[in-house]
């Protein structure tokens, strides 16, 4: 069975879901795209504890997300959100050197597709990937959504808009 829930954030509305007990997603502009089958979680499973973790994270609180993720896509896509999850709190990286990281060195820009299809932003940091020169470039969310969690983070990048 499908889940979901929507809140509130300093980034906007977001909806989240869950099958069984692992979230699944996180859609950033849930109005935007189209509607998702599911049902309204009525305050059981996973939801709840990643709603009050985003708070957390939001609030400056939280620095680790400790939930059950559902990460489904190519073996290759799965590679790269792994490697994302160990990408620390307030450090990011570059596409290439993520690229390195797991040793397919000349797939910097299949990294960058594998970032654009995370279906867990945020709990799956694919914010924290930018440009090699330090450039905010390639979030899916909006590089003003990607500019204002590495301030939360105190992350270190460009100022400038590439």
């Amino acid at each position: 069975m499908t889940y979901f829930c929507y809140l509130e954030s300093p980034i906007g509305r977001l909806r989240l879901q869950s099958e069984g007990s692992a979230l699944t997603a996180l859609e950033l502009d849930p109005d935007a795209g189209p509607v998702v089958r599911g049902t309204e979680d009525p305050g059981v499973g996973v939801l709840p504890a990643a709603a009050r973790q985003l708070a957390e994270y939001f609030a400056g609180v939280r620095r680790v997300f400790e939930l059950p993720l559902a990460m489904r896509g190519t073996a290759f896509q799965e590679r790269v959100w792994r490697a994302l999850l160990e990408i620390p709190y307030g450090h990011t990286c570059g596409y290439g050197e993520l690229a390195r990281r797991i040793q397919k060195p000349s797939a910097a820009r299949a990294v960058g597709m594998a970032n654009n299809r995370n279906p867990l932003p945020v709990f799956v940091p694919c914010h924290r990937v930018i440009g090699a020169d330090g450039a905010l470039i390639g979030y899916g969310g909006g590089l003003e959504r990607k500019r204002w969690l590495l301030a939360l983070e105190g992350a270190p990048a460009s100022n400038r808009l590439s």
